[in-house]
């Protein structure tokens, strides 16, 4: 694949988890396969910029030399970067691109097919933020849990809400032995919404021994 189509392509930070503060060239899906199907997460910080910012084509020579230029990584986000709409994209920037790390932030609606088409030589994580806000994808949630054990560049992004759903996950998570590959991320849009809620996270990350994640995009506002 010669070209992608992006709604964002700029040089920035990783404003979360496992790379927070890394240069990274953000790479920006418009597409989501949740806000397609009508069930959008009511916590994304993105939603707005995938329905007003226009798309535009970027071939793969001109972003390589971004990448050389300000020596970054890459971020490849949404949207949902392994979406139908953006899988073949997806998999062209992480295998056409050269980078010292890839983050792909992806709710893994197609995670396991996507780690398989890219070359296992290249240096990507998948930063895999699981979405459950009722009963069936608790679920579906805690059995994908064995399917993603074996791949040990996935790690897991939280967002901590304190539901009972949450809970449940996150004992299950805690008794999957994963604990170290987890960060637990604050709720909010907004600075004022990170601190305030910052708390009950931090405790819970304690609780858990997992990792805690700032925003940091969000309250420096790089992003």
């Amino acid at each position: 694949m010669k070209s992608v189509n992006l709604c964002e392509c700029f040089p920035s930070w990783q404003g979360e988890g496992k790379n927070s503060g890394q240069r990274m060239l953000i790479l920006r899906f418009k597409r989501c396969n949740r806000v397609d199907a009508g069930i959008s997460c009511h916590f994304c910080d993105t939603k707005m910029k995938m329905r007003i910012f226009q798309e535009a084509e970027y071939s793969i020579k001109r972003l390589q030399e971004i990448i050389d230029e300000h020596k970054t990584g890459i971020l490849v986000t949404g949207g949902e970067p392994s979406w139908d709409p953006n899988f073949d994209s997806t998999v062209s920037l992480l295998n056409d691109l050269n980078y010292s790390v890839a983050d792909v932030e992806t709710n893994g609606c197609k995670l396991i097919k996507l780690i398989k088409e890219v070359n296992p030589e290249k240096p990507v994580n998948y930063m895999f933020s699981p979405k459950m806000f009722n009963n069936d994808e608790l679920e579906y949630q805690l059995n994908f849990l064995y399917d993603i054990k074996t791949f040990p560049n996935v790690y897991i992004k939280v967002v901590y809400e304190g539901s009972g759903l949450n809970d449940i996950y996150l004992d299950a998570l805690h008794q999957s032995g994963l604990s170290e590959r987890v960060w637990l991320m604050v709720e909010g849009k907004k600075m004022k919404e990170l601190i305030e809620n910052s708390p009950k996270v931090f405790d819970m990350a304690e609780k858990y021994k997992f990792n805690f994640s700032s925003r940091n995009h969000i309250i420096y506002g790089f992003v």
